[in-house]
């Protein structure tokens, strides 16, 4: 029996590490001064506080620009936490919240089948089913696509896609045109070697990659 409980990153570049609640108030955020440091543009400074009162533990939105998700229902305000419950930061970062009174799972391992869309970022090239895409992506596009790549499917925010593809601006003079455009484009590229939309839009948060094996 675990005397305190624990929280288990899911996926991304995280997987696997394991954090104990030791404190009563427990902060998590792109902060250095937060207990879990999760360095995701999508994060906000201070992202959730995990609060303890006579052994129960509560969940606490901090006003993120992202929001928080629990079993994928966002949270407004705080939510109360169960055994296996799983917090999801900005769509970025999975946690799953392990109670005093659980047994540990011993990792999570990420999936094993590469997608059908792999790039080589040192030629800046696109490969889907074996083929590379030809003309190669504009630079913009090909940020773009590297961008959602990393990612592994969290969602990307059109500020880190601002951030990443028009680095230094600021974000002034790109427009939410722009960026639809960008990944019009960039899905048009794609078509021509498979008909699969890799480039998913996620209505009010951004876009992710589905990179599936199909």
């Amino acid at each position: 029996m675990n005397e305190k409980p624990v929280l288990v990153a899911r996926e991304g570049q995280l997987v696997g590490q394991r954090w104990t609640i030791e404190n009563d108030d427990f902060l998590i955020g792109r902060g250095s001064d937060c207990h879990i440091v999760l360095p995701e543009r999508q994060v906000s400074r201070h992202h959730v506080r995990i609060t303890q009162e006579n052994g129960r533990y509560t969940v606490h939105d901090l006003g993120s620009r992202n929001g928080t998700h629990l079993n994928g229902s966002q949270i407004e305000g705080q939510a109360i936490l169960q055994d296996g419950d799983e917090i999801s930061i900005a769509l970025a970062v999975k946690l799953v919240f392990v109670g005093t009174d659980a047994t540990i799972p011993l990792t999570f391992e990420p999936p094993t089948a590469e997608g059908n869309l792999q790039i080589d970022k040192a030629a800046r090239a696109v490969i889907i089913n074996g083929e590379e895409l030809d003309p190669p992506l504009s630079l913009a596009q090909f940020r773009l696509l590297e961008l959602l790549y990393d990612a592994e499917g969290a969602v990307c925010s059109r500020d880190a896609i601002v951030e990443v593809v028009w680095p230094g601006t600021d974000g002034l003079g790109v427009s939410e045109q722009a960026i639809d455009a960008l990944v019009r484009r960039l899905r048009d590229r794609l078509v021509e070697l498979d008909e699969y939309n890799y480039i998913v839009t996620v209505r009010g948060h951004g876009f992710r990659i589905d990179n599936e094996p199909h």
